[in-house]
């Protein structure tokens, strides 16, 4: 850890105090120290969340009726969303939106470094979007959060960007474990979902931060699971195949619910120019499914205890198609279009200016299409007798682990916020399948898709990793000396005797790169005084095998090097002259990226 005795902002206290943790306490330790203190931190910030977001749902439907349909749910959701766009516009000044996707960006862009209001400003919002009726999660923000807080702890304290990811990873798996009291979700959340590398250095501040942040949501709320589950129908062999089935259609419902996502986020950048037409439209969709379909109302949360429990019927209640008792059809017909039109309503909700994440969504979509798929198949009239509760517990694993690319999460968050151990097996086959099935559609998972698209993304492949680290800037040169294509060979030697280099760019009176001239290829005539006068540099000068644009990817620039089999190639910038890349200066920064990146 290198300490800035010179900085001015720093308190002076503060500098001794750096001082002293460098001479007396070794970073490791530290480290550990400082995952405790953040698992506490993100702990409270998850209990805050939950209990606004709570307080705000329990006074805004305290009077909702149960037998008809309620016509509020088609104001709270658009007041919700207004004040949390009037919130980020005017107050925070800056787009919290997408709280995993940004965490996976400043890991992979910003050396893990996250502004100071990421530690509030997301609670807030999504406490009132999500109070109000966005049907959206307060997982996506709660991580969003913990990151924030593990990386300006740890900026404050002035740790290596080594450090840092790590101290991000540890918000984040403390976040995670917190609101769902789901330590091993945590930790697995950081692996899978944000990518970190499970290291002998990394392992124990994450393992901490996540068991500190569970423990501090046990001993305020209790030790009890977050959603209510009781197996009364043991899990039968024979059910197999059907549980295999399962899983296919949940990495197709999740296949369904990442590409209609991405459909609609395209569709309020482009479309809707202005937050006036993205709110008025946003706010509308989302009001008029909310009072269609009560339970896409916030988490919906209760409609998943209410499939856990057995009991279809609960999910009509508060809308206008209550009754005391629904045929099959009907119920099937109802949790279908659930299922299809929470996408929507999450989209929706996040477009129109709302806070709030994916995470909980899809839980909530992988419930319904698992009691749906079990309902089914009963009604049928198959002989089989599957158990819609056990099946709406499966598919709750199996939508996620497809939508995130998550299985191991998905399996133990299950298993760990519903007591569902005892169907750990069959979770494990609807997981798996799911992730195979939506994997041979795409590489990618909700929230890495967007930083894949601009080659950002920061992946378990240290080879890619490391170029993903890898800056354009940081390699690009600009000592080369460049000439005109009219000048003749003796303006060209008085170039080359004032250069150390044996590349030339040979640029247009706009700057535009027109070819280069080498060294090597002109070495033979340079010493022949009789050309100095007819020789022009348009003759002797080479179009370069391949231009790189600025804002190209590291990756894409090595593959190019590889193509052309080139050792330089010129970087240009709408057709204008920058500077060159060498393949030695990319060697050199990656060997010193690689060699940060892996240092334990």
């Amino acid at each position: 850890m290198a300490t800035r005795p010179n900085d001015k902002k720093t308190p002076e206290w503060m500098m001794r105090f750096l001082v002293w943790r460098e001479r007396h306490i070794k970073e490791k330790n530290f480290v550990l120290l400082l995952a405790l203190v953040i698992g506490v931190l993100c702990g409270f910030a998850a209990l805050a969340l939950k209990s606004l977001i709570h307080a705000i749902a329990g006074v805004l439907t305290s009077h909702v009726a149960v037998n008809t349909g309620n016509y509020i749910y088609l104001i709270f959701p658009l007041i919700g969303i207004i004040i949390a766009g009037l919130f980020v516009r005017y107050i925070v000044k800056d787009n919290i939106s997408h709280g995993v996707t940004r965490v996976l960006h400043a890991i992979s862009q910003k050396k893990s470094r996250l502004k100071a209001h990421n530690m509030y400003s997301s609670i807030v919002a999504s406490s009132v979007t999500i109070g109000f009726g966005g049907s959206v999660g307060a997982e996506g923000p709660i991580v969003y959060t913990g990151a924030a807080i593990g990386s300006n702890l740890g900026q404050w304290f002035r740790m290596s960007p080594r450090v840092l990811m790590i101290l991000v990873g540890c918000g984040a798996a403390a976040g995670i474990a917190g609101i769902f009291k789901a330590p091993i979700a945590g930790l697995l959340f950081t692996i899978e979902v944000l990518m970190l590398d499970l290291t002998a250095v990394s392992v124990m501040p994450l393992l901490i931060a996540s068991i500190t942040g569970a423990t501090v949501a046990y001993v305020f709320t209790g030790y009890n699971v977050e959603f209510s589950f009781e197996q009364t129908e043991m899990f039968l062999a024979k059910r197999i195949p059907f549980v295999i089935a399962l899983g296919v259609f949940t990495g197709l419902v999740s296949l369904y619910f990442t590409k209609v996502m991405n459909m609609m986020e395209n569709f309020f950048k482009k479309k809707l120019a202005t937050p006036l037409k993205k709110t008025a439209f946003g706010g509308i969709v989302l009001a008029v499914l909310v009072f269609l379909f009560p339970p896409l109302y916030g988490e919906g949360y209760e409609a998943i205890n209410g499939l856990l429990a057995g009991d279809p019927s609960s999910i009509v209640n508060g809308s206008l198609f209550y009754s005391e008792g629904h045929d099959t059809s009907f119920i099937i017909l109802f949790i279908a279009l659930i299922v299809l039109t929470k996408v929507f309503a999450t989209s929706a909700t996040n477009g129109a200016g709302g806070v709030g994440g994916t995470f909980a969504p899809s839980l909530y979509v992988g419930c319904m299409a698992g009691f749906l798929f079990a309902f089914t198949v009963n009604s049928l009239g198959f002989d089989i007798g599957l158990s819609n509760k056990n099946f709406a517990l499966m598919g709750m694993a199996g939508v996620m682990a497809g939508v995130m690319h998550a299985p191991l999460m998905a399996i133990f968050l299950t298993a760990e916020m519903t007591g569902g151990y005892d169907l750990f097996l069959p979770l494990l086959i609807v997981s798996t399948i799911s992730f195979v099935t939506i994997r041979a559609f795409t590489p990618y998972s909700i929230y890495t898709m967007r930083l894949a698209q601009r080659g950002e993304l920061l992946t378990h492949h240290k080879d890619k990793a490391v170029l993903t680290l890898l800056k354009m800037d940081s390699v690009i040169e600009t000592d080369f000396l460049t000439v005109k294509p009219e000048w003749n060979l003796k303006q060209m030697v008085d170039v080359i005797s004032q250069s150390n280099r044996n590349l030339f760019p040979v640029v247009s009176d706009k700057n535009e790169l027109l070819g280069v001239v080498l060294l090597d290829d002109i070495r033979n005539i340079m010493f022949r005084p009789d050309l100095y006068k007819r020789m022009k540099v348009s003759r002797f000068m080479s179009i370069p095998p391949a231009k790189i644009e600025v804002g190209q990817s590291m990756d894409q620039v090595m593959k190019m090097f590889d193509d052309t089999g080139a050792w330089n190639l010129p970087v240009v910038e709408q057709g204008r002259y920058v500077g060159f890349v060498s393949k030695s200066k990319i060697f050199n920064s990656y060997r010193r990226v690689l060699r940060h990146y892996s240092d334990d």
